[in-house]
């Protein structure tokens, strides 16, 4: 049997509550769009909110730094982990039970961080928040798989991906009013309505879809296997800033995650049901897809990262003024997601795919342009073109995964996608921020002396260094205010050359991803959903 057969022939052999026409609410695509939307949103909106709470978390706990950044580091782990195993639960019990448990266990582990009074538990519940996330995201795409026909899946999936974004970038305007007029056990509070809503919906009107040929065991191996190279890969890109590049912990992590990959693919193809057939990459869209949005997030997640550090810290602004100041990258995703799906409908995802990508990349090339005194306008442009290059981009790639793989291997699909998603983010948090690392320590002694500045001692030069890095100036309360602004001056000039660095290398690793985007085409098997309801 050749690969195209393999991969791209629709499965047959469907349960016939699968064909039959939806009635009433229950199994209504719209429905379940509307329905899967709410749990997406809390669990989008939890990736970015929670990161305005941590300074109060760490007054209020009495926690340290290190504690601090375990709250994003867990809940990451725990979700980059387990999300392609989570799919494979989806495809093998049903995506609506998967959903409704992810549902469930991410509001009722918000609640428990919300009234925990020490940093322990509040570690060990954002790690049970990212398990359960990552049951519910796969799960949400494989419905809007199975539930969708295939001349409506682009333009759910291009609402579904507006969702996530509008969510994602909403989370820091969001954030900051509740910690500002609330308190910070507010950002996880606010999961537990939303949660509930979530839960109801999804009990009176998902439906379950699986194909007549789901998995019907588990290859444990094989979720150890991949689930010991996923957390090898993504702790050493977490600690990489800490241990450096070049170090024997790095690269030890590094190579031993590249061995139990391939350990991984090896067992793989002898066992009888896979965790991930391997032939799924036979099909050049899905490795296409895959590699795709591994990019668009390492030059997206790793770009947004400075952006939030250059109007904090270099701009002085407010967590709910830099939020506003992001409202044209979170407007144009809402505006142009929907848009995406309908173009991507009409013409095919290669051509919105590679033009977003292009778009994606003339912004991060705008923004090395930006200066410590850029007013909101020419800010605001290059924000807004981010934001329209980066919808069709998540809905195309997103459509090319999923849209290409078996119905049977949709949630696998789908956690492929949102897997490689957090690994592209790490990557490019990690790899950019080692980029300004590198740059601040070459430039910062040398900007110091020609500003005319003290030498700066040994034991300050590293303190100065890390305060720079995040666009913070290492002034003393004593110091004398005109010493104060030489100091600014001197710190936020050299953040700015070093995040006009990252931004050159995001922009060159975005015309990378618009070459691979020539390599997608249409979902094959999005027709497999066409008789799950008729809209």
């Amino acid at each position: 049997m050749t690969s195209q057969t393999t991969v791209d022939k629709v499965p047959e052999d469907v349960r016939p509550a699968e064909t039959a026409p939806a009635k009433g609410l229950r199994g209504h695509p719209w429905l379940t769009l509307f329905a899967v939307a709410i749990g997406v949103m809390m669990v989008a909106l939890d990736g970015t909110i929670v990161a305005i709470a941590n300074p109060a978390i760490l007054k209020d706990l009495g926690a340290s730094l290190a504690d601090v950044q375990w709250i994003t580091n867990g809940y990451l782990l725990a979700l980059a982990v387990t999300l392609i195993t989570a799919g494979k639960l989806g495809d093998r019990f049903g995506h609506r039970q998967t959903f409704l448990i992810g549902v469930t266990g991410f509001a009722l582990a918000s609640g428990a961080i919300g009234l925990s009074d020490a940093i322990a538990p509040v570690i060990g519940f954002r790690v049970l928040q990212g398990l359960f996330g990552a049951l519910l995201m796969p799960a949400a795409l494989g419905l809007l798989r199975a539930t969708f026909p295939a001349e409506k899946l682009n333009m759910a999936i291009g609402i579904w991906g507006m969702v996530i974004g509008a969510s994602t970038a909403g989370g820091p305007i969001l954030g900051g009013v509740l910690v500002e007029h609330v308190n910070w056990q507010s950002v996880f509070f606010i999961n537990v309505p939303v949660g509930a809503i979530a839960l109801l919906l999804g009990l009176f009107i998902l439906t379950d879809h699986r194909a007549g040929n789901a998995p019907r065991s588990f290859d444990i191996p094989g979720i150890l296997l991949l689930s010991g190279a996923m957390f090898a890969l993504v702790w050493p890109l977490i600690k990489a800033g800490e241990w450096g590049w070049g170090s024997p912990g790095t690269l030890g992590w590094l190579v031993g995650s590249a061995a139990l990959f391939a350990l991984f693919a090896w067992w793989e193809t002898r066992v009888a049901e896979p965790l991930i057939p391997l032939r799924l990459f036979r099909s050049v869209p899905v490795s296409a897809g895959t590699v795709l949005m591994v990019l668009m997030a390492f030059a997206f997640m790793g770009g947004l990262f400075f952006v939030t550090f250059y109007l904090a810290n270099v701009h002085g602004m407010s967590a709910i003024d830099s939020g506003l100041h992001l409202l044209p990258l979170t407007g144009m995703m809402i505006v142009s997601s929907p848009l995406a799906g309908a173009l991507i409908t009409r013409f095919g995802p290669r051509v919105p795919l590679v033009g977003g990508m292009v778009s994606t990349a003339v912004a991060m090339f705008g923004m090395t342009t930006l200066t410590t005194d850029t007013g909101t306008l020419q800010m605001s442009l290059w924000f807004a073109l981010l934001g329209f290059g980066l919808a069709p981009v998540m809905v195309g790639a997103t459509e090319v995964i999923v849209g290409n793989a078996p119905l049977e291997l949709s949630g696998v699909a789908g956690g492929l996608q949102q897997a490689a998603m957090q690994v592209g983010g790490s990557l490019g948090t990690a790899v950019l921020g080692a980029i300004m690392s590198a740059k601040v320590d070459a430039d910062l002694a040398g900007n110091w002396t020609d500003a005319g500045l003290p030498q700066l001692p040994p034991q300050y030069l590293d303190e100065a260094k890390a305060a720079v890095e995040v666009g913070v100036a290492p002034v003393g309360a004593s110091t004398p205010p005109p010493v104060a602004a030489k100091i600014a001056e001197v710190a936020h000039d050299t953040f700015m050359s070093g995040m006009v660095l990252a931004f050159t290398v995001a922009g060159i690793v975005a015309v990378a991803a618009a070459v691979v985007s020539l390599f997608t085409k249409r979902g094959a098997n999005a027709e497999a959903g066409t008789g799950a309801a008729h809209i």
